[in-house]
């Protein structure tokens, strides 16, 4: 399969250095693998990402979406000549989760010139589809 990354040269730790001292490494999450057309990363459930119940919050799971589809947007284009932001997140919350790791996988809808839409799976340990979200990203030219 032909990949869709602008470059090759991107490692897992290249991408885990880039989180440095952002929400992303406040929150424990961690660049997992890099596929042909598909990132993963995953998070901690714990005290940093838990609310009052002792469950997942809500607001963790959707930074975590964000987190991973807006780092592969960012390994498509060319950041010479672009950049990219979020515009929208959608996220529906299906099941709860109390300990252990949340795993997100990215996948592109769509890889336009102008925007990328990316379908973002969130699961736990026992592979449970626990949320779905769906970002969009604006590609801009960079003046």
């Amino acid at each position: 399969m032909k990949t869709i990354w602008h470059s090759l040269d991107v490692s897992l730790d290249t991408l885990n250095e880039l989180g440095e001292n952002t929400m992303g490494a406040y929150l424990g999450m961690e660049f997992t693998e890099i596929g042909p057309n598909y990132l993963r990363m995953m998070m901690p459930v714990d005290h940093r990402t838990k609310q009052p119940y002792g469950l997942l919050h809500g607001g963790a799971s959707v930074a975590l979406a964000e987190t991973v589809g807006s780092m592969a947007s960012a390994l498509i284009i060319d950041p010479e000549k672009q950049m990219c932001v979020g515009m929208e997140i959608s996220a529906n919350h299906l099941r709860a989760v109390k300990e252990g790791y949340v795993h997100a996988i990215a996948s592109p809808l769509h890889i336009g010139a102008t925007s990328h839409v990316w379908d973002i799976r969130i699961t736990d340990d026992q592979h449970k589809l626990i949320c779905v979200s769906r970002l969009t990203m604006a590609i801009l030219a960079k003046r």
